[in-house]
């Protein structure tokens, strides 16, 4: 895929947009700004249709807006490792003043979530992918060295997806 822009959201967050061939869907992937260094290049290096947005945010707010925004077709949460199920939980409540001027309210609770398609048998809380079921959004937890391999796979199983 190539990258085609990148901005900065109103929360602050880095995003990248990178595009496919014709067709196909959009997909995101998020991130913490601690895992993200390799995954432009992991993008990039993806073979297949449609485009993918890269969001490194920090918190769940600046994720919920990309997804609200974007409407993908699936949300790939890239975490330390991976993990194919986790847990319902709640975030505590902060107010967030220092996302470039913006002041926000973070926190709340979200609900238990299932991998789409995960071959692996890791269960452990996500926030991120508990952020992404209260949308009822699919989502793929991975580490950042298998985003690449994670999309494609994905894609592979969805119709018109590669």
């Amino acid at each position: 895929m190539q990258h085609t822009r990148t901005w900065s959201d109103v929360y602050g967050s880095a995003c990248a947009e990178f595009e496919g061939r014709t067709g196909g869907h959009v997909w995101l992937v998020a991130a913490p700004p601690d895992l993200a260094g390799s995954l432009a290049e992991q993008v990039e290096g993806v073979d297949g249709k449609g485009r993918v947005i890269l969001v490194v945010h920090d918190g769940l707010t600046p994720l919920l807006w990309a997804l609200r925004d974007t409407g993908p077709h699936g949300v790939l949460v890239v975490a330390p490792e991976p993990l194919s199920r986790g847990p319902a939980l709640s975030v505590p409540h902060r107010l967030v003043d220092d996302a470039g001027g913006v002041e926000y309210q973070e926190g709340g609770t979200f609900p238990a979530w299932t991998g789409a398609g995960t071959t692996c048998d890791g269960a452990g809380e996500c926030a991120a992918a508990s952020a992404v079921a209260s949308l009822e959004l699919p989502v793929v937890v991975t580490m950042p060295d298998n985003v690449r391999a994670a999309l494609e796979a994905w894609m592979d199983r969805t119709p018109h997806g590669r």
